[in-house]
């Protein structure tokens, strides 16, 4: 089973966009959620977006809203994260994880001080905005 964070991570000026995908092989895709974590330096991990790919509901973090969009193709049980108008406080380390849970699951990545308790994580993609 494997979440991988690939691809789309780096280097973008303040504005500048970026695009995240999240490979969940090995899971049935439409029986778990899809949320993008962020972990900037010295700080905790806070929760980004979320999809839950059976009827594809939505959720997103204040601080993304407008900005960052979520999207999946079940056929490819894949999950992007669309990232535009970036700030420097968007820098982190972005990880995606999957939870067999249905989409009130998605309302965690608005939740702050929580242990984000899922089943599957990725190893993270470095995104860093200069100002």
């Amino acid at each position: 089973l494997r979440c991988s964070c690939r691809s789309g991570g780096g280097l973008v000026q303040v504005g500048g966009s970026l695009r995240l995908s999240c490979v969940a092989s090995g899971l049935a895709f439409d029986d778990y959620v899809i949320g993008w974590f962020r972990q900037a330096p010295g700080k905790e991990r806070e929760g980004v977006s979320c999809i839950s790919s059976s009827d594809g509901y939505t959720v997103d973090a204040d601080s993304v809203k407008g900005r960052f969009t979520i999207s999946s193709d079940t056929a490819k049980n894949t999950v992007y994260l669309e990232m535009n108008s970036l700030k420097p406080d968007d820098t982190g380390v972005y990880y995606c994880a999957a939870d067999r849970a249905s989409g009130a699951r998605c309302l965690q990545v608005r939740a702050t001080g929580v242990s984000y308790d899922w089943d599957y994580w990725g190893k993270g993609t470095q995104v860093t905005v200069s100002s």
